[in-house]
């Protein structure tokens, strides 16, 4: 893999954020506020651990828009798992039961696109749209709140990596931006480092070669899909222990900014490119710009418009620069040769 050089659409994103930040905190100085800024790490916390489940099925050649709905489930059925049906409400017992709800999820996507040779992108609306018609029409619409919340996820989602007393009040780091950046390691050192990550991006690259070489393109591709489900569902709990609360109707929507991010930050819609660098550099781009357009009273249906064309441009400029990356076909003229 290419080393992230000044070229690179990391290195574009990275200069984008500076750049939009030094604006903001020009025309507002509170933004520089410590408090602030780790507000910014934590809103991006879940939206980012699902952006890297993304990133691993753009890479593969893929699309996935049921993150959402499987975030909600796993989210949900965990939650009442502990709150109402008595199972245990340990913290680490929650986070891998809900995990394992987004991974089998993940699998089911896997097994209609490999196995039944379905298009990404209509296997994912449906199971997207399943997931939450039976979260709904099944489980139940109550929303679990506070006074029903398990105790355990109120209190890890009060945990703090840093805090102290300033000016501006009681400045904390949330525990949830390091569950962010544990997972962001584990898919980085994933896709550089492993065989499995070499696959991967051959899959998206090319997968009738990525086969013939030698990489197993059905496990690649419930890796993809499965790690895309279970980060999903660990993004869906981490939102229920920051919110204190657990509904069934969370995350409608968000598959615009999730994908938004990934391609901003260099993940090609084509496959065989991205990078867990540039999907975080995506994300708080993409964060940065929501709470801006907030902070200047812009209505929510025009900040979608605004996220809309974001993700626009980058598919775009993503285009562009796959075409501008392909050699240009030789041509040759025709030998001309006289006859006696």
């Amino acid at each position: 893999m290419k080393r992230l050089g000044l070229r690179s659409p990391e290195a574009g994103v990275a200069a984008v954020l500076v750049v939009a930040a030094l604006a903001i905190g020009t025309a507002n100085p509170a933004f520089w506020g410590w408090g602030n800024l780790f507000g910014l790490l934590r809103s991006a916390s879940v939206s980012g651990t699902m952006a890297l489940g993304v990133l691993v099925v753009l890479i593969a050649g893929g699309i996935d828009v049921s993150f959402p709905a499987f975030a909600a489930a796993a989210m949900y059925l965990s939650v009442r798992a502990a709150a109402d049906w008595g199972w245990p409400g340990n913290i680490g017992f929650m986070f891998l039961l809900a995990a394992g709800i987004g991974l089998l999820l993940g699998l089911a996507n896997a097994l209609f696109v490999h196995g039944v040779r379905l298009v990404p992108l209509i296997v994912t609306l449906g199971t997207g749209a399943v997931v939450r018609g039976f979260l709904l029409g099944v489980v139940g619409t109550s929303v679990v709140n506070v006074g029903r919340m398990p105790p355990e996820t109120v209190a890890f989602g009060r945990l703090s990596l840093l805090q102290w007393d300033a000016g501006e009040g009681r400045v904390q780091l949330s525990v949830a931006v390091l569950v962010w950046a544990a997972a962001a390691a584990l898919v980085h050192l994933l896709l550089r480092f492993t065989v499995p990550g070499r696959g991967l991006y051959a899959l998206g690259g090319d997968a009738e070669a990525a086969k013939r070489v030698g990489f197993d393109v059905r496990g690649l591709t419930v890796l993809a899909y499965g790690l895309a489900g279970a980060l999903a569902g660990v993004a869906g709990l981490l939102h229920a222990c920051l919110a204190w609360q657990a509904s069934p109707r969370e995350f409608i929507g968000l598959e615009l900014d999730v994908l938004a991010a990934v391609v901003l930050g260099g993940a090609s819609i084509f496959g065989g490119r991205g990078s867990v660098p540039g999907t975080v550099l995506g994300v708080l781009l993409l964060v940065l710009v929501n709470n801006s357009l907030i902070l200047l009273g812009v209505p929510t249906t025009w900040q979608r418009v605004v996220v809309g064309a974001i993700l626009v441009g980058a598919a775009a400029a993503t285009a562009l620069r796959e075409r501008g990356l392909r050699p240009a076909p030789s041509i040759t003229a025709p030998s001309m040769t006289t006859g006696a």
